[in-house]
């Protein structure tokens, strides 16, 4: 999902991948970006360190140490406390997407397509097996 004010739709997995390793600063549009997820050692994020990450959960919070590491204004990865401060803090900070359960989604941010499909389709990359 991501914050209404980006102008995207869609990522790409490769994009996906910049997303979470912090390694995407900015927007084409300039906005920067900052990803929103839970924390790596929770159940809700497996398959997302499965498939996007490839690490298991301590080498990804090392990583997001080492993202946010000269960012403290505009962190690339902050961590929510629940899928609600999720939503709420894509919401409420341009630039940012996020990834949180399908149902936790509201009116508040825009779903966004990764690798072509919405998270309800067929063949949907975060899908658990």
């Amino acid at each position: 999902m991501s914050n209404k004010s980006n102008a995207i739709s869609g990522l790409a997995q490769p994009e996906l991948v910049k997303l979470a390793k912090g390694e995407m600063n900015r927007w084409p549009d300039g906005k920067p970006v900052t990803l929103v997820m839970r924390a790596p050692s929770t159940s809700e994020m497996k398959v997302f360190l499965e498939k996007v990450y490839e690490l298991p959960a301590a080498q990804v919070s090392q990583l997001i140490s080492a993202a946010n590491h000269g960012r403290a204004g505009h962190p690339a990865i902050m961590i929510a406390e629940s899928d609600e401060d999720l939503v709420n803090k894509v919401a409420s900070l341009a630039g940012a997407v996020g990834v949180v359960d399908v149902y936790a989604i509201n009116s508040s941010v825009t779903v966004v397509k990764v690798a072509g499909k919405l998270p309800l389709e067929p063949g949907y990359l975060l899908h658990g097996n």
